[in-house]
């Protein structure tokens, strides 16, 4: 069964850090490019970042320079470092994995393939 499985979720006070791990079974990332979404409360799901097979990255606006993603293909691995939260981070956030050719960089805005079912992350004093 192809399974991803978010954790690494939490409370943490503004500024602090969290690291957010994604795991897969059933199937190898290195095949793959690796998408964090977060959806907040009453708002719509919204592409954090992703990593291409190569390793590119892209980040959305509101989380560049705080937020690393990263592989580990050996442990079949993404992880996602949030630094210097706010309390608008706060969301439940999600992995999600899309088959693409090796070369090539990454979106959020495509239709991916296999999601997790989420890990809360909340920021507030």
């Amino acid at each position: 069964q192809l399974q991803l499985v978010e954790s690494g979720g939490g409370l943490v006070q503004p500024g602090g850090s969290l690291r957010l791990s994604c795991a897969a079974s059933g199937f190898t990332l290195d095949s793959y490019g690796i998408g964090w979404f977060r959806q907040a409360p009453g708002k719509e799901r919204e592409g954090v970042s992703c990593i291409s097979r190569m390793g590119s990255t892209n980040y959305a606006d509101s989380v560049k320079g705080r937020f690393t993603i990263s592989r580990d293909n050996a442990k079949n691995t993404v992880l996602l470092q949030m630094n210097s939260l706010k309390p608008e981070d706060t969301a439940v956030y999600y992995c999600a994995a899309l088959r693409v050719p090796l070369f090539g960089g990454c979106r959020t805005d495509m239709k991916y393939d296999y999601w997790g079912q989420g890990t809360q992350v909340t920021v507030s004093s």
